[in-house]
């Protein structure tokens, strides 16, 4: 009876070791899927992905008992967490703005987004390079599309302005006699939230007709995935349109609107960084089910339906 008995206490014990530690797996996961989507752009996901593999090699050194190879794992991990609370600041304390709040549900949901740009704002936008291509006056406008941009992207942040979107302040802004033309102007919707925003310049070998605006554009939008720049050339007059990197010249004003509006009519839902809770749960139950099957060797749905 005793003999029993200890085997019964020592399986129970074994069985809350695992369970605690499932539990502690649990716990990880949760607060990793916060995190995540709190984030606000893809680039910065793959920041916190490496940061999660140093932290698995750190354990499974430990586990192995690697006692050189974990020291060192972990010391990179502490300079790295370090270095990422400098990096996502802005991330860090919306996430413990909420925590604070009470508002544990919204750190499950994804940031939501401003609605698409309006035409009339296009209009005016087209309307300005139209004006500044015929007058062969430079020009340099940045154009917010999925979400905001981190004036960290930018080499100077500019001066604020937070004004309505026209033409004619467009075409002031860049005239050779103001002090803000030299730089760009930064458009989030219907706003102009900066003028003269220096942009850091493309390290691509670009051709010798191409001037410091345009290896600005395709710095920015080679850096920052969530813009457009459209630069009009101070000694041609050509209208150009950066997007990742690329050029796309020269452009009419028509074929610009065009290209505008194609772009922002698309349908301005981000790709989040996690899935959402059911559809996450989806994706892990069919995957169990599918491995379930499998291993016992059992016929799927598909296969049922066709017998």
């Amino acid at each position: 009876m005793g003999y029993f008995w200890r085997q019964w206490l020592t399986s129970l014990g074994e069985t809350q070791f695992w369970l605690l530690h499932l539990v502690d797996f649990g716990l990880v996961l949760i607060f990793t899927y916060a995190v995540l989507m709190v984030i606000g752009e893809r680039r910065t996901l793959w920041m916190v992905r490496g940061f999660i593999t140093l932290m698995l090699a750190t354990a499974i050194s430990s586990w192995l008992r690697l006692e050189l190879l974990s020291f060192v794992l972990n010391k990179l991990v502490i300079g790295s967490a370090v270095a990422m609370a400098v990096i996502l600041q802005s991330e860090f304390r919306r996430f413990l703005e909420q925590l604070g709040k009470g508002e544990f549900i919204q750190l499950f949901q994804p940031a939501t987004l401003p609605a698409p740009k309006p035409d009339s704002v296009i209009d005016e936008i087209v309307d300005a390079v139209k004006e500044l291509s015929q007058n062969r006056t430079g020009a340099l406008l940045i154009l917010e599309t999925t979400g905001p941009i981190d004036e960290r992207d930018f080499s100077v942040p500019g001066v604020k302005l937070n004004a309505e979107v026209s033409k004619e302040l467009l075409q002031t802004i860049f005239q050779t006699t103001t002090l803000l033309h030299d730089g760009a102007v930064w458009i989030r919707m219907s706003r102009i939230i900066a003028a003269g925003v220096i942009l850091p310049l493309s390290e691509r070998t670009a051709s010798r007709q191409l001037g410091t605006r345009h290896r600005a554009a395709m710095g920015i939008t080679d850096r920052v995935e969530n813009c457009l720049c459209v630069v009009v050339s101070e000694e041609t007059g050509s209208i150009s349109l950066a997007e990742r990197g690329s050029l796309n010249r020269p452009l009419t004003s028509s074929k610009l609107k065009e290209l505008l509006e194609a772009k922002f009519s698309q349908t301005q839902t981000r790709d989040p960084v996690a899935p959402d809770l059911r559809s996450l749960g989806r994706q892990i139950s069919s995957q169990a089910s599918a491995l379930v099957s499998r291993v016992l060797r059992l016929p799927d749905r598909a296969s049922q339906k066709k017998k």
